[in-house]
């Protein structure tokens, strides 16, 4: 299988691209590649790289580089694993809430939205970050993925439209900024609320059901889902930790501990994904809400 990877970082950046096939089979695209893309090379300060130790997150993959919003505006902010991106102020908010934490809630962070909550999302149709047909389709169906589960207590509102500022959450096509990529990017949960910017791009080649596996494992972080092979990236073809266990990895009850090949939380996708939860994801959600 040859591995396809996801462009550019967001905060958690999806540059985690799900693999599920055999090698001669399928390409595997890590959710977020940035490979081709020019990054910041501001140094780390030191206080981010401990708090991203106390989250256990890989401290060889951090950068500063520029988040674009819907409307086509940037800020500078801090880009993880490939596909996880946040400011400053929230990754030292998880950090200190990582330090307090006591409950062992595949792995989660600590910080999770709040229990009942529903989640307004918008799909972004406005100017040259519009969704496409295809992408608003799957954006639907990624949607439909959590809606449809029993047990589960938070649910999602979904609207179209370009008036995202009051919405929870809004997915919106980033391709413009992350040219040569294929994936997504997305960030973790703070205050009780999911993580509100979700990007994709350089989906237009894939199918709908690679459109919406990407859109839901973005929406996976942004409830509070690590990747499934933290541990190893074994989906992207690597043997990279991205941070242990215990701290902001956090196990999940009634789930493996090992490699899990048809996880839609796998650090890569393939071609040939089909935008379903497996039986140990769902488990993995009704356990966290």
């Amino acid at each position: 299988m040859k591995i396809l990877k996801y462009g550019v970082l967001g905060a958690l950046c999806l540059s985690l691209t799900l693999v599920s096939c055999s090698k001669d089979e399928d390409t595997t695209i890590p959710e977020n590649d940035q490979s081709e893309t020019a990054s910041t090379t501001r140094e780390i300060p030191q206080e981010v790289i401990e708090a991203a130790q106390t989250l256990e997150l890989n401290t060889n993959f951090i950068r500063y580089d520029e988040f674009y919003f819907p409307d086509g505006t940037s800020e500078e902010r801090l880009f993880f694993e490939e596909d996880i991106t946040m400011t400053e102020t929230q990754l030292f908010e998880l950090a200190e809430a990582a330090e307090i934490a006591k409950e062992n809630r595949q792995y989660s962070t600590f910080n999770l939205v709040s229990q009942g909550r529903n989640i307004s999302i918008i799909g972004y149709t406005g100017g040259s970050q519009a969704l496409s047909n295809k992408e608003r389709t799957a954006l639907q169906w990624a949607v439909n993925n959590y809606n449809r589960l029993s047990g589960v207590s938070i649910s999602f509102t979904l609207t179209f439209g370009t008036n995202y500022q009051n919405k929870d959450m809004v997915v919106y096509n980033n391709t413009v900024n992350n040219p040569g990529g294929a994936g997504g990017s997305a960030g973790f949960p703070s205050n009780g609320l999911p993580y509100k910017y979700v990007q994709i791009y350089g989906l237009s080649g894939y199918s709908t059901n690679v459109n919406e596996h990407v859109i839901t494992h973005e929406i996976g972080h942004s409830v509070g889902f690590r990747h499934t092979d933290w541990f190893s990236r074994q989906s992207c073809g690597q043997n990279v930790n991205e941070g242990s266990g215990g701290v902001g990895a956090v196990h999940i009850a009634g789930t493996p501990t090992g490699y899990d090949p048809t996880s839609i939380m796998l650090a890569c996708f393939s071609a040939s994904a089909d935008g379903e939860f497996n039986g140990n994801d769902i488990t993995a959600l009704r356990a966290m809400y």
